[in-house]
């Protein structure tokens, strides 16, 4: 029942990522949906839900490939005053092979992150899904594409931040519980 959630989610947040970005009277809103990290969220959060690394990892994958999916549909769709046929979703699919190459990656990797968060406070993988979130708008700046409201760039960057201390005391307290049963 929890993947079926998790999949209708993820297709929600790419259906509402897409919709976000067409928002011509918030162009605010625009910047918010250019964002890469929440969907690396989507693999880490699912992940987070599973019992098993294997079921994390595939889940995480089927999830991120369905928000690209929401997207897709989206994209296509009278909302967006355009049409779905054939020939559009095969260009959207052609014209998004770098994304969907990335989604295979980081699906399953990032959704193991999240597993391995859950059942052992493993701190790498929350930590680099941390930094990705913290970093995304440096890296932006870095490639020339920087976005046009400061304000996008410090909330993204102030939730990398928070997540970094969280995950840093969280992993603390689980390290100083262990050393105490140990004794």
């Amino acid at each position: 029942m929890i993947a079926v959630v998790a999949l209708v989610l993820a297709l929600a947040f790419g259906a509402a990522d897409q919709y976000l970005g067409s928002l011509s009277a918030h162009h605010w809103a625009a910047d918010v949906s250019l964002l890469s990290a929440p969907w690396l969220l989507v693999a880490f959060v699912t992940g987070w839900t599973q019992r098993s690394a294997g079921r994390a990892a595939l889940l995480g994958f089927a999830c991120t490939l369905i928000a690209l999916v929401g997207y897709g549909l989206m994209t296509l769709s009278p909302v967006e005053n355009a049409h779905l046929t054939l020939q559009s979703g095969a260009a959207f699919v052609r014209s998004g092979l770098g994304v969907f190459g990335g989604a295979i990656v980081t699906g399953p990797l990032f959704g193991w992150f999240g597993y391995r968060w859950r059942a052992a406070r493993a701190w790498v993988g929350a930590s680099i899904t941390a930094v990705a979130v913290l970093l995304e708008p440096l890296a932006h700046s870095a490639a020339g594409g920087s976005f046009r409201f400061p304000v996008v760039s410090a909330v993204e960057m102030a939730v990398g931040v928070a997540m970094i201390f969280y995950v840093a005391a969280t992993a603390a307290r689980s390290t100083q519980s262990s050393r105490n049963s140990l004794r």
